[in-house]
């Protein structure tokens, strides 16, 4: 429902959508509860497939109701043995012409770097998170103990073993030259909005009646209720706020986080938590928010950018972001709303006070927000970049696209045009 999941599987569909024969190897669904979902086996495997034509296999293992560092290691670990015989199947049986990675988790990446090699595939790693620099930036791994050193001598190791290595952002790509790279192996793959779905509200939210909010304004936060969001510092926040009486802090999530984040807003009558909403209800409940709100804590930055930005810019209102100056968080939010210093409570009040305090700012940011969407995320342009490049390193021609694929082709190169 949420983080990059959608991203894979969007990748997944567009590469099937236009005639590609595409097989995911991939977990039991457990995330943001940290909890295997219903319906779904903790010991079996399974497998399914998407109406697009996308063939998957589920692997069974292990979810730690509370993850902590070791056990987020076990976790990925148990994934990278279960998910071994499925690739090993996959690729000296089916004789793939690529065969990708998605990071995290970066464990199971040695045994598909080899198969693909066993298979004469090309291997692409695509990186969602620098987890390794993440870990130390959230105190799961000490840089400086033995796990710490074997992680970051590991993590350099294997993203130099692939044909092409992706990630997100400038700052990470540069990570990635950082890394021993070659400027040639390396591609920018965004993440994007879905700016069919996601369209600037003009009117108000249906979510403003189903949650019972009063309030002119609300701050929204909607996603994984995790450490590295930094949503601690939320209820210093709206404690700050709690003289305004004209706003509302709404919370829609799950996660490790979410207990405590609740424990730390008792007392506070001004916030509000709420499970996460439809995916197909997306547009309503971001056209609900006023300012999205984006805290992050210092030093995953450069490690990460969150996923929901894109659908947040899209809404086309204000995003407020606690980031360093010269990351990628704060340069795809200039213009677009305000960013302050990771865990300063008192400078994100006031820049929400601000902001909601000048109607035309506020205004102006969303319109921008909505420009910088449509400019740098459009979902159509970014698929099928990615399409054409992985046709390119395999050498494979093109395949005869379905009817709904080159009717999306067609509105893509219009759109271009337009642009």
């Amino acid at each position: 429902m949420i983080s990059t999941g959608l991203y894979t599987t969007g990748l997944a569909e567009a590469m099937a959508e236009a005639g590609d024969q595409v097989s995911v190897v991939t977990a039991q669904p457990y995330f943001p509860a940290w909890k295997v979902f219903p319906g779904h086996s903790r010991f079996f495997w399974s497998r399914g497939e998407l109406p697009s034509g996308v063939r998957y296999i589920r692997c069974p293992h292990y979810v730690p109701a509370k993850p902590t560092g070791a056990r987020r290691i076990l976790h990925h670990a148990s994934f990278a043995l279960t998910s071994f015989p499925v690739l090993a199947w996959k690729a000296l049986i089916g004789r793939p012409d690529m065969v990708l990675v998605i990071a995290p988790a970066l464990l199971p990446a040695p045994f598909a770097w080899a198969l693909a090699r066993l298979s004469g595939a090309k291997c692409w790693l695509h990186v969602q998170d620098f987890e390794v620099e993440a870990a130390f930036a959230t105190g799961l791994l000490k840089p400086a103990s033995l796990a710490g050193r074997l992680a970051r001598k590991f993590d350099r190791w294997i993203h130099r073993r692939f044909d092409r290595v992706s990630t997100i952002s400038g700052p990470m790509l540069r990570k990635l030259s950082e890394k021993g790279l070659p400027p040639g192996r390396i591609f920018e793959l965004r993440n994007w909005a879905r700016l069919d779905d996601v369209t600037p509200l003009t009117g108000p939210s249906p979510y403003r009646e189903e949650f019972g909010i009063t309030e002119e304004h609300v701050l929204l936060y909607s996603g994984n209720i995790a450490n590295k969001q930094g949503l601690e510092i939320l209820p210093d926040v709206a404690q700050r706020l709690a003289h305004r009486k004209d706003l509302r802090f709404v919370i829609c999530g799950q996660g490790p986080f979410l207990d405590e984040l609740k424990t730390l807003s008792s007392g506070l009558d001004n916030i509000s938590f709420f499970p996460l909403q439809p995916l197909e209800r997306l547009g309503d409940l971001l056209g609900l928010a006023s300012l999205h709100l984006l805290p992050q804590i210092a030093g995953v930055s450069e490690s990460v950018l969150p996923s929901k930005l894109t659908n947040m810019l899209a809404s086309g209102r204000p995003v407020l972001a606690t980031a360093e100056p010269g990351t990628a968080l704060a340069d795809e939010i200039a213009d677009c709303g305000s960013v302050t210093p990771p865990g300063d409570a008192a400078a994100l009040a006031e820049a929400i006070s601000a902001m909601l305090d000048n109607p035309e700012q506020r205004e102006a940011c969303g319109l921008a927000a909505r420009a910088r969407a449509l400019e740098h995320w459009d979902n159509k342009r970014i698929l099928e970049r990615f399409r054409l490049a992985a046709h390119d390193l395999t050498g494979q021609p093109q395949p005869i696209a379905h009817p709904a694929a080159k009717a999306t082709e067609a509105s893509l190169i219009k759109r271009t045009r337009q642009t």
